[in-house]
């Protein structure tokens, strides 16, 4: 899916008070992590941290469409999403502190994040399923990379939220990186991405985890 120019008002172009909403949200994100960053290398932090970066204007894009009620079901590189949903970055600071970058949850704002690759995936089929059969109007919106995307997991599940037509959206999030392992040499071959699902790319800012300011194993 690609995204086009944004529309704020009788559908003109972005006019300026949307074009420096966007841009004061992007400066929140990237001011939130790089405050992360400082408290992780001064010890604060109980556990490893996942942080995000370059691709602030495709999530903002991409968190325009989803509303409040719908769910989030996310991965280990979290921060972002959660900030975008309306959680506040008091209550996910301290998350992080506990050290639970990699596992935020926040059942009361419907975010689901799991540290397992594609482990948040069943979770976010079983709760479209339970709305689908509540007959309920919020949908699921799972996040997952480009190495993610390869796993037999995303398939079964994709194929089976399709079939049965399930309120989901798949957003591919893409850094041609499988850890620290270019994708394609992880996998040899790259599936082609569904039309149906969300994909873009983005060049890492960070580590796979850390900061970079350490020899990264």
């Amino acid at each position: 899916m690609k995204y086009q120019s944004i529309y704020c008002c009788q559908n003109r172009p972005i006019c300026k008070k949307t074009f420096n909403a966007m841009k004061d949200l992007k400066k929140k994100l990237i001011n939130f992590e790089l405050k992360i960053k400082k408290i992780y290398e001064k010890g604060k932090v109980k556990g490893p941290i996942h942080l995000s970066g370059g691709n602030e204007s495709q999530l903002i894009k991409i968190f325009k469409k989803i509303r409040k009620n719908d769910w989030i079901i996310s991965n280990w590189r979290s921060h972002y999403h959660a900030i975008l949903h309306g959680i506040s970055e008091k209550k996910i600071l301290r998350e992080i502190l506990k050290g639970k970058s990699m596992s935020l949850n926040f059942k009361e704002h419907r975010f689901i994040a799991s540290s397992i690759v594609a482990g948040g995936i069943p979770i976010g089929l079983g709760i479209a399923l339970a709305i689908k059969r509540k007959r309920q109007k919020n949908r699921v919106f799972i996040f997952v990379g480009d190495m993610t995307f390869e796993t037999g997991v995303f398939y079964e599940a994709y194929k089976y939220a399709k079939n049965f037509k399930l309120p989901i959206k798949f957003i591919v999030e893409d850094n041609g990186l499988s850890t620290n392992t270019p994708t394609k040499n992880a996998w040899s071959i790259i599936s082609k991405k569904p039309n149906d699902i969300i994909h873009y790319k983005y060049k890492r800012k960070f580590p796979h985890h850390g900061t970079g300011s350490w020899v990264l194993f």
